[in-house]
């Protein structure tokens, strides 16, 4: 039985850090944007309920030239995301660049 309780309690605490998003986010680059540090060079990241992570599956210059006056080192932009959470890392399953000016549909 007790064997039981610690690996539900386990899976509890797991279960917290896989949560599924899929939603509308910011996304920057983590070192200059959103002052992470814990990887050296510019890597893409995004901010979630106002805490930052690194992304996996997705790297920062897919979207463009990241040092660019609209690029991921000098602007926040938003992004749709799916993912999860894995160890403080973002694992992306889709990753869509908002534009930053939307146009109305008629």
């Amino acid at each position: 039985m007790r064997f039981f309780f610690i690996l539900l309690l386990l899976f509890a605490c797991s279960a917290k850090d896989s949560e599924q998003f899929d939603q509308i986010v910011e996304a920057s680059c983590g070192q200059c944007m959103f002052a992470m540090d814990g990887q050296v060079g510019c890597d893409l990241a995004v901010r979630i309920n106002k805490k930052s992570y690194f992304v996996r599956g997705a790297v920062i210059d897919d979207f463009g030239d990241a040092h660019a006056e609209d690029g991921f080192c000098n602007s926040i932009r938003k992004a749709k995301v799916k993912g999860r959470v894995e160890e403080s890392i973002f694992v992306v399953s889709s990753f869509e660049l908002l534009s930053e000016d939307p146009s109305p549909e008629s």
